[in-house]
């Protein structure tokens, strides 16, 4: 299966190009992690899991530029860009709501879900194209994914309860 514009194996530029995007996604998902953590004042737990978080996404951004240059390839700093300013919008937006931690984290589980979904493409594809390497690191950072979304489910309950308790009380802050 050839590219027209390229003579490449058509699978083999798709498995590339959404490797970059999964790079993009994971400098989206840094930058909304960090912004999301140092907003975080009443929530100690949340915000423990978060920073355990950020330093997973960075390392899983190092993983897929490993990948990438398996191909002579590296990320696209363009879409890099692209998904730190969709972070700093999302990090803006947030702060102009009374409930920001439940956002944040309802937010959150959605993420870690798209981020879920898109390792379970890369890692067909990387197999479709016979590239175990790749297929192997992102199996490794699906688990992650899945962990922090599993993580995030089972904690929302908990985190709305403590957020309304907060929101009774008179002149407590509950937002963040």
């Amino acid at each position: 299966m050839q590219s027209a514009q390229t003579g490449n194996d058509v699978r083999i530029e798709r498995l590339i190009e959404w490797l970059r995007d999964a790079h993009a996604m994971e400098a989206q998902a840094e930058t909304m992690l960090n912004k999301q953590a140092s907003r975080i004042e009443h929530y100690p737990q949340l915000k423990a899991r978060i920073e355990r978080h950020i330093t997973e996404t960075q390392n899983q951004a190092k993983l897929i530029e490993s990948c990438l240059q398996r191909y002579d390839k590296s990320y696209s700093g363009f879409k890099d860009l692209g998904g730190k300013m969709m972070a700093m919008g999302q990090a803006m937006g947030g702060m102009m709501v009374n409930d920001e931690i439940v956002k944040g984290a309802q937010m959150g589980y959605v993420f870690e879900n798209l981020e879920i979904a898109s390792y379970e493409i890369l890692i067909a594809a990387a197999k479709a194209v016979g590239d175990t390497e790749t297929a192997d690191v992102c199996t490794r950072i699906l688990g992650e994914e899945v962990a922090m979304a599993e993580w995030m489910r089972s904690h929302l309950a908990e985190l709305t309860q403590a957020y309304l308790t907060r929101a009774a009380e008179p002149h407590t802050e509950a937002k963040r």
